[in-house]
C-alpha cells in the first residue's frame, strides 16, 4: 500500500544463565534464517542497532548477550531498548532460566566450564553471582522460559513456535502442569484445578490423558468441570486485549492438577480450542506428558 508504515526490524536479544538453553535458542533462531550474533558485548549493542537500522532487505536478527559483561553495562539494558526503538528496531528480550538443581547437573554432564567460576569460586556460588548480575536483563524480559523441565527438542520447537514468526498481535502459549513435579515459573497466570472431580481415581480412565475421548467425556459431564472451564475462557476474554493494549508481545497461561496428566492437560485443550475461535496466535505445552 502506498504511503503504509514499513514496520520495525526485528532484533531479539537472548539472554539467561549459562546452561539453560542460550546456545540452542540462538541455533534454533539461526536454522530459521535469522542472522544472529552469540556474547555480543552489550556495549556494542547500540552500534549493532544503527547498523540493523541502516540494512535494507526484511533479515530478522537475534544476538545473545550473557554474563560476561560488567555489571554496569547490564544495568543500561533500558536506556538501550529505549535508543533501539528510536532507531526503529523492535527489540525483545528472552531470558532463558532453570533451577540451580538442573544447572549443576547439566554442568557435571557436560564437563562444561561455568564462565563465572574459577579456582576461587566454585560452581553453585558461580550460578548464584550469574543470576545476580543478570537481573537488570530479566527484569525487562518479554518473555522468560524455564527449561527446568524442557527437553532440548522441546526447546527447540518452542523457540520455532513462538519467536520465528513476525509478532502481529499477542502469543499466548498455554501449559499444563502437575503440582507434585513444581510450579512453572516462567507463567504469568497460574491456574489450579486440583478442585476438580480427578479421573485418576477411575481405574479405567487412569492409563488416559486429558487428550483422550474417554477422559473428556468424564470431565465434560461435571458441572463444577464446565463452569471452570467457562470462567477461565471469559477470564481471558476480559484480560488478553488489555495485555494487547499494552503491546505484550507474548503471555503463557498455565493450568495445574495433581500429577498433569487429566484435568489440566483437558482445561487447557479446551482453552485453546476457545482462543484459536477469536483468531489468536495460540501455542500448547504439556509439560508433563512426554
Amino acid at each position: 500500500m502506498v504511503g503504509a508504515e514499513a514496520p520495525p526490524r526485528r532484533l531479539i536479544i537472548i539472554s539467561g544463565l549459562s546452561g539453560s538453553g542460550k546456545s540452542v535458542a540462538l541455533a534454533t533462531l539461526e536454522d530459521s534464517g535469522f542472522y544472529c550474533i552469540d556474547n555480543l558485548p552489550v556495549a556494542l549493542l547500540e552500534a549493532f542497532g544503527g547498523h540493523i537500522a541502516a540494512t535494507g532487505g526484511e533479515m530478522q536478527y537475534a544476538v545473545g548477550i550473557d554474563a560476561r559483561n560488567r555489571l554496569e553495562a547490564l544495568e543500561r539494558i533500558p536506556d538501550i531498548l529505549e535508543g533501539l526503538e528510536q532507531q526503529g528496531l523492535a527489540a525483545e528480550i528472552v531470558f532463558l532460566d532453570a533451577e540451580d538443581a538442573t544447572l549443576l547437573k547439566r554442568f557435571s554432564e557436560t564437563r562444561r566450564r561455568h564462565p563465572l567460576s574459577n579456582g576461587d569460586t566454585p560452581l553453585a556460588e558461580a550460578i548464584v553471582g550469574e543470576r545476580k548480575l543478570l537481573m537488570p536483563v530479566q527484569a525487562r524480559a518479554d518473555m522468560t522460559i524455564n527449561t527446568t523441565h524442557t527437553t532440548l527438542h522441546e526447546l527447540r520447537t518452542l523457540i520455532r513456535d513462538r519467536l520465528t514468526h513476525t509478532p502481529t498481535q499477542l502469543s499466548v502459549q498455554l501449559m499444563s502442569f502437575g503440582y507434585k513435579h513444581g510450579t512453572p515459573t516462567d507463567a504469568d497466570f497460574v491456574f489450579d484445578s486440583r478442585c476438580l472431580p480427578n479421573p485418576h481415581w477411575q481405574p479405567e480412565l487412569r492409563p488416559h490423558t486429558g487428550r483422550d475421548e474417554p477422559v473428556r467425556r468424564f470431565l465434560a459431564q461435571s458441572p463444577l468441570v464446565e463452569r471452570y472451564s467457562r470462567q477461565l475462557a471469559e477470564f481471558m476474554d476480559d484480560w488478553l486485549p488489555v495485555f494487547e493494549r499494552e503491546n505484550r508481545s507474548y503471555l503463557t497461561v498455565a493450568v495445574g492438577c495433581t500429577g498433569g496428566q487429566h484435568r489440566s492437560v483437558y482445561l487447557i485443550e479446551a482453552l485453546a480450542d476457545h482462543l484459536r475461535r477469536a483468531d489468536l496466535t495460540v501455542t500448547i505445552r504439556h509439560r508433563e506428558l512426554p
